[in-house]
C-alpha cells in the first residue's frame, strides 16, 4: 500500500481522508497507471453514507481504513472536515475521477467494468469506448455472492486490466477491492457506485449546478424512491457530526 505521506491525511470518525483536489487526484492516479510494477492501489470515495454504514460493518472500515487513496466525494465529508478537523478539503467525486481518467488517458486505459445489474456493464463499456476511446479489458455484472468472489477476482486476473471499475454498492465493493487486491492486481481500482449506471445510461448524472455546489444527493434522494432509505443515514450522519463537535468543544 502506498504512503499518503506526500499529501496531508486527515481522520473522520478514525477513517482516513486525504487533503486532495480533482486535479491532483487525476495526476496521482495516472502516476500509478503509468508503472504496472507496482502493488496494485484501492481508492475510496468518502461520502456520510460510507461512513454511517462502516460504523456497523468491521470490515467495510478496515478496508477504507487500508485504502490508498480516500477522497471527499460529498459536501458532508467538506463540511464534516470544516466542522471537526478546521480543514477544508476539495472535493473528487467518483464520475469525475473516472471521468477525468478516462479523457486524459484514453486508449491507454483497459478498463473492467465489474457492477450494476446484467446488462448494464456492457452498454457501460461500449458508451465509454465509443466516448473516450479507452479499451474494455473485460466486464462482469455485480449480482454474485461471496461464493464466486474469487471466480470472479481472477477473470479481472487475467483480463490485463490497468483500471478497475467496480460498483457494487458502498461496503460490498471496497471489501471486495481491498480483499482481493493481491489477487485483481489492477494497478488502479476504484469503489465507484452508480457510475457505471451513468456511463451506461440507465441513471441521470445530477444537474452540473447541483454536483457544483455539492449537492446532487439532494437532487438524487428527492427524485428517486429508491433512495429515499438514504435520508435517515444522512441525517444520522449529520447528528454525528454535531455530537463529534460538542464532545471536541
Amino acid at each position: 500500500m502506498s504512503s499518503p505521506a506526500s499529501r496531508p491525511r486527515l481522520r473522520l470518525f478514525d477513517l482516513p481522508l486525504d487533503v486532495i483536489d480533482l486535479q491532483g487526484t487525476l495526476t496521482l492516479l495516472g502516476d500509478w497507471l503509468a508503472d504496472p510494477a507496482r502493488a496494485p492501489h484501492t481508492v475510496v470515495t468518502l461520502n456520510p453514507e460510507i461512513i454511517v454504514q462502516s460504523r456497523s460493518h468491521p470490515e467495510f472500515a478496515g478496508a477504507v481504513q487500508r485504502a490508498d487513496l480516500v477522497t471527499a466525494d460529498g459536501v458532508g465529508i467538506v463540511y464534516a472536515a470544516r466542522q471537526l478537523r478546521g480543514q477544508d478539503v476539495p472535493r473528487a467525486p467518483g464520475f469525475d475521477i473516472v471521468q477525468g481518467l478516462m479523457e486524459r488517458h484514453g486508449a491507454e486505459l483497459r478498463v473492467f467494468f465489474l457492477g450494476a445489474k446484467p446488462g448494464v456493464a456492457e452498454a457501460a463499456a461500449q458508451k465509454a469506448a465509443r466516448d473516450y476511446g479507452v479499451t474494455v479489458a473485460g466486464l462482469h455484472h455485480g449480482y454474485f455472492g461471496p461464493e464466486d468472489d474469487e471466480r470472479v477476482a481472477r477473470l479481472v486476473e487475467g483480463s490485463g486490466a490497468n483500471l478497475l471499475l467496480t460498483a457494487m454498492g458502498a461496503g460490498r465493493q471496497e471489501v471486495f477491492n481491498q480483499q482481493w487486491r493481491g489477487v485483481l492486481g489492477v494497478p488502479v481500482m476504484i469503489g465507484c457506485g452508480g457510475v457505471i449506471d451513468v456511463l451506461a445510461g440507465t441513471a441521470e448524472l445530477a444537474p452540473a449546478w447541483t454536483r457544483k455546489l455539492g449537492v446532487e444527493w439532494i437532487w438524487r434522494v428527492a427524485g428517486d424512491r429508491k433512495r429515499w432509505n438514504r435520508a435517515p443515514r444522512l441525517l444520522n450522519f449529520m447528528r454525528m457530526v454535531g455530537a463529534e463537535k460538542r464532545r471536541k468543544g
